[in-house]
């Protein structure tokens, strides 16, 4: 069952009235900013409204490179930025300019679901060695090396981790930095679209600057979406080596030309304006992580890791496999669990087959504090109501 029929399976119990508490969507729940709204439709009042460069306006791309400075210690011009309707199309403009039909790209699962469907889609080969709780979620650098091949184009780093909160410290980046050395013909994407969303007193660890003998093959993709409650709004970027961005521009200019301005105009204020949103956003996401992790400690047979970053929860659900429902229907993988959660437990979640690594599940905890503790009860609820796996 992927991402999508999960959604509707969910929205077609609620079709009949059962009350589904959906943990698949992943974005905030909190109101864009004001200031950034209101920036929006003051660029569209002021006849911001026509055709800006196919890289973004120059005041975004200027915004944008202050904040790599700022932030990540990273020295980008304007020209080294490109603007995009959202970190997606950033992506996808990358592996349309750089992909020949079976280039292999190394995506460590559990992987963004989207990752693999714009490899395939362009031709190319994902490459998805497994990364468990065993090792944090992480990719070891001899899992690297033995996944890297002659044909491989890219290496696709998210941190901290859709869908496992895992992040990564710079011994660990280092050492894949010393195996991607070894192989020239390799690119980094480094997807940092989470960045701001960090635990414990965690500090943003950048590829970019922990690597920087590889930044001339090392992308780096970001965007307002979550840091700012802005996923609709659609408003990606990224810095990048010259000859990679060109192509990018090239793709988007003949594709959906550029991003609309008062997008553009609602990011730049995003980025320039007040940042406080940012740290109220974050307490909120780890205030909700640590109930989650209480619930799922108490409920057997599910596990999880303590997420680092990011607003999911990546549920272990090994100990469910070969339980029985109240129906009489066996739990043969996460797959099956998934669609038993709505039906028993009126709770949405997404399996780990969808992010290639199982048998697990993903819950989101971007929602309301009390419709995540009713939803996480109400999970707890319908493991009890399993029974024990039959005897073979």
């Amino acid at each position: 069952m992927t991402y999508v029929a999960t959604r509707m399976a969910a929205k077609a119990l609620r079709a009949t009235g059962i009350d589904v508490i959906d943990l698949g969507l992943g974005e905030p729940d909190f109101p864009t900013p004001t200031h950034v709204a209101e920036a929006a439709h003051e660029a569209a009042l002021a006849g911001e409204t026509l055709y800006t460069q196919a890289a973004g306006t120059l005041a975004l791309r200027m915004a944008v490179a202050e904040q790599f400075r700022r932030e990540n210690d990273l020295d980008y011009g304007p020209d080294d930025i490109v603007v995009a309707i959202g970190a997606r199309q950033i992506i996808f403009s990358a592996l349309m300019a750089t992909l020949n039909d079976g280039d292999e790209a190394i995506l460590p699962a559990p992987y963004s679901v989207s990752y693999p469907e714009m490899v395939k889609l362009l031709g190319g080969a994902p490459v998805t060695p497994a990364c468990g709780a065993e090792t944090g979620f992480r990719l070891t650098p001899a899992v690297l090396e033995a996944a890297i091949t002659p044909r491989t184009k890219w290496l696709f780093l998210n941190m901290p981790g859709n869908p496992s909160g895992a992040v990564y410290s710079e011994a660990e980046l280092r050492g894949l930095g010393a195996v991607l050395a070894r192989h020239p013909q390799v690119l980094i994407l480094s997807d940092e679209i989470y960045e701001h969303i960090l635990f414990e007193g965690r500090e943003s660890v950048r590829f970019g600057k922990v690597c920087p003998e590889l930044r001339d093959r090392t992308l780096i993709v970001n965007g307002v979406a979550k840091a700012y409650a802005m996923t609709g709004w659609r408003v990606g970027y990224a810095a990048g080596p010259a000859p990679l961005l060109k192509a990018m521009k090239a793709v988007q200019g003949q594709s959906v030309t550029s991003v609309a301005p008062p997008m553009q105009a609602a990011a730049l204020a995003a980025l320039t304006g007040p940042q406080d949103c940012i740290a109220t956003f974050r307490e909120a996401f780890e205030r909700r992580r640590d109930p989650v992790l209480a619930t799922v400690a108490d409920i057997p047979g599910v596990a999880l890791s303590p997420p680092e970053g990011a607003y999911y929860a990546c549920i272990g659900c090994a100990g469910l496999i070969g339980r029985v429902t109240p129906k009489g229907e066996m739990l043969a993988d996460d797959t099956a669990v998934v669609t038993y959660l709505p039906n028993e437990g009126h709770v949405r979640a997404v399996p780990g087959a969808a992010y290639g690594l199982s048998p697990l599940f993903r819950n989101s905890t971007a929602t309301a504090d009390a419709t995540l503790t009713e939803a996480m009860a109400r999970v707890g609820r319908a493991v009890a109501a399993l029974s024990p796996a039959k005897a073979a």
